[in-house]
């Protein structure tokens, strides 16, 4: 009996110790599996078949009117909202003393025409009585062609006076330069204007042709050889949701701007007056079909105050690459830097990994 039992405690013991050195090894396993590398690969496939980007409305046309000449405004024909069509008189200014000096051009010019034919009639009787010899010197003779010649130009320099001081008071009358809508008003009855007022600062009107748009896009660098010319645009306005309009991209600057960009316009015709200047709208913009991304998982970028990065695997040692992220879908992130498709990356990295760790 006395053998029966300590076989009992001997197996019972036994099945204990079996027990409990199991979750040792699971721990060990553990451990050994939060030690290894997970490795991806850089894949090259199209991300999408257009890039999503803001864009603005801007008038087609826009200019700000001030006045050439000193002066007074005597009549505004126009406020904010009022539509013109090109020509239409705008402003009336009134200056007196702009009176004054086109009548003096006037008088000055009058002047100069008499002494230039009175010149003129002393050549011709010198010449005629120069044909007795002796009768005129050549030396008076010569002096009276010179002095013809000299009135005749001042008559020329007086006649452009007098045109140049007429368009000075053209200048009183402000014409639409084209059809479009008044959006600003500056000025009242009353108010001094021109060059040399302090009102000047700011234009006495605000002139927009808006019966045609500019939709304005700018692409960033990564897409800008990649957009497609020959496709339409699609977009819809925040103000106007679920309503989408397309249209051609109608022209592109071809240069990039401070911000690494390139505007692109699409004309938007606007004859009954429903979108605004200023209206923001998202923009679909087609992207070339053979064109193609870097993609990798969005778990293999590592982000700092200082970068953006991911680590490649070359020879069993781990290398950091600057890159810039792109477009994203699902669980992939389109990238930019120097990486080719293929090239092998850690997964789930962290900034813990260094410059040449190896990599097991």
């Amino acid at each position: 009996m006395k053998n029966i039992c300590a076989v009992l405690v001997i197996s019972v013991l036994l099945y204990a110790c079996g027990h409990v050195e199991k979750p040792v090894d699971l721990t060990i396993k553990a451990a050994n599996e939060t030690s290894k590398y997970e490795i991806g690969k850089v894949t090259e496939n199209p991300l999408a078949s257009y890039v999503k980007l803001p864009g603005q409305l801007k008038p087609f046309e826009e200019v700000n009117l001030y006045a050439k000449v000193n002066g007074f405004v005597q009549d505004v024909l126009v406020d904010r909202g009022t539509r013109v069509r090109k020509g239409q008189v705008l402003v009336r200014l009134e200056a007196p003393e702009m009176e004054s000096q086109v009548q003096l051009a006037n008088s000055k010019f009058l002047q100069a025409q008499e002494n230039a034919v009175a010149s003129k009639e002393k050549y011709r009787r010198l010449n005629e009585a120069a044909k007795e010899p002796g009768s005129v010197a050549p030396l008076d003779l010569d002096n009276a062609l010179s002095h013809m010649k000299a009135d005749e130009a001042i008559v020329m320099a007086e006649r452009s006076n007098v045109e140049v001081m007429k368009n000075f008071r053209n200048y009183l009358i402000i014409t639409a330069p084209f059809d479009g809508v008044i959006i600003q008003r500056n000025i009242s009855v009353g108010a001094l204007v021109g060059p040399g007022s302090k009102s000047n600062d700011m234009p006495m009107l605000v002139l927009q042709h808006l019966q045609k748009l500019r939709l304005e896009v700018y692409i960033p660098e990564a897409y800008v050889d990649q957009v497609d010319l020959n496709r339409p645009v699609s977009f819809a306005f925040n103000s106007m949701p679920g309503k989408t309009h397309e249209a051609k991209i109608s022209r592109s600057a071809n240069a990039l701007t401070s911000l690494r960009s390139e505007a692109i316009e699409i004309d938007l015709q606007n004859n009954r007056q429903l979108f605004k200047p200023g209206m923001y709208a998202e923009v679909k913009v087609p992207l070339l079909s053979e064109a193609k991304s870097l993609l990798i998982p969005s778990n293999a970028i590592v982000r700092s105050t200082e970068r953006q990065y991911v680590i490649t695997v070359k020879e069993g040692k781990a290398h950091l690459i600057d890159i810039k992220e792109g477009l994203k879908a699902k669980d992939s992130t389109e990238i930019f830097g120097g990486l080719t498709g293929g090239d092998e990356i850690l997964l789930h990295a962290t900034d813990e990994i260094k410059e040449g760790t190896v990599i097991k």
